[in-house]
């Protein structure tokens, strides 16, 4: 993709924030711009993406606080917007490692939320989305002398931040992960701990946009063993007016130190693919509930 490219993506995402965070507050358009001594046009155009919006920081903090936006998506927005101001030639969302966007975020929290249709596949550790905070407590301390105290508190706090996703009204979007059955036999911390995790993930399914399903030992030789670890494909919603997707849709493939946003058609396909063996040989939802709550009797 092209820089312009990138550029017509990042603001068009957080437009889409922005936008979000103005009917959170249950303001209209004409509304925030009265408050904001501007233009119900420049509204418009911030929430557009169009590119001739110019993100003085002074006018970005202005705007959150009138949003009463968290702390988290200030942090978010700020970033964001500085992205584009920046004048980087790199694609923002490739072979990311580090931008102004913080560390301890990831580009791919701002995709995510701005997805219709998460789909995920892990074949260690129960992804975060879905992680109790004991469980994200310890699994964010594997590696012994990688981050601080406090760093390694803020993630664990961002990371249950993330989960009101999932059940965000409007447009929550659909979760569908693929376990492969060690996930569920690996123990993080004692019993008491993966017993609450896994009794966790069948409740996490009464939500209607939830889904979670285990690739079982039977079933051999898999397509997520060609992947070498876990990955995401992200669907976003279509454009009321041209009906095409939004953004087009993205695998995302992460490790300790930086992270891969594949959007190329063919790098997609091949998640896309991926994606479809591992569906085809997984437990429908109620086999799969059946072997958690077997699996959670004998942590219990």
């Amino acid at each position: 993709m092209t820089d312009t490219v990138g550029s017509a993506l990042l603001r068009r995402h957080i437009g889409r924030r922005f936008q979000v965070l103005r009917l959170q507050a249950d303001l209209t358009q004409e509304e925030a711009a009265i408050a904001l001594q501007r233009g119900r046009a420049t509204i418009g155009r911030i929430e557009d993406g169009d590119d001739r919006v110019r993100f003085r920081d002074v006018d970005v903090r202005q705007m959150l606080e009138l949003y009463g936006a968290t702390e988290a998506d200030r942090e978010v927005l700020l970033a964001l917007t500085a992205e584009t101001r920046n004048g980087r030639r790199k694609s923002w969302w490739h072979d990311y490692t580090a931008t102004a966007l913080p560390q301890w975020f990831g580009l791919y929290v701002s995709l995510e939320d701005s997805a219709e249709i998460i789909r995920q596949y892990e074949p260690e550790l129960v992804p975060g989305l879905l992680q109790t905070r004991a469980y994200a407590d310890l699994v964010t301390r594997a590696v012994t002398g990688y981050l601080a105290e406090e760093e390694a508190q803020r993630r664990v706090h961002v990371r249950m931040e993330r989960q009101s996703l999932l059940t965000r009204r409007p447009h929550a979007p659909h979760l569908s992960v693929v376990l492969n059955e060690a996930v569920l036999h690996r123990r993080v911390g004692d019993g008491s701990l993966m017993t609450e995790q896994l009794q966790h993930l069948v409740q996490a399914t009464q939500h209607g946009n939830v889904s979670v399903r285990i690739v079982p030992w039977s079933a051999g030789v898999h397509a997520g063993l060609g992947a070498g670890g876990g990955f995401s494909l992200l669907d976003f919603p279509e454009d009321p007016g041209s009906g095409q997707p939004l953004e087009p849709p993205l695998a995302y493939v992460d490790s300790l130190t930086g992270a891969m946003y594949l959007t190329k058609p063919d790098e997609v396909r091949v998640y896309q693919l991926a994606w479809d063996d591992l569906d085809r040989r997984s437990l429908d939802t109620s086999a799969s509930q059946a072997l958690i709550h077997s699996v959670i009797k004998e942590h219990s």
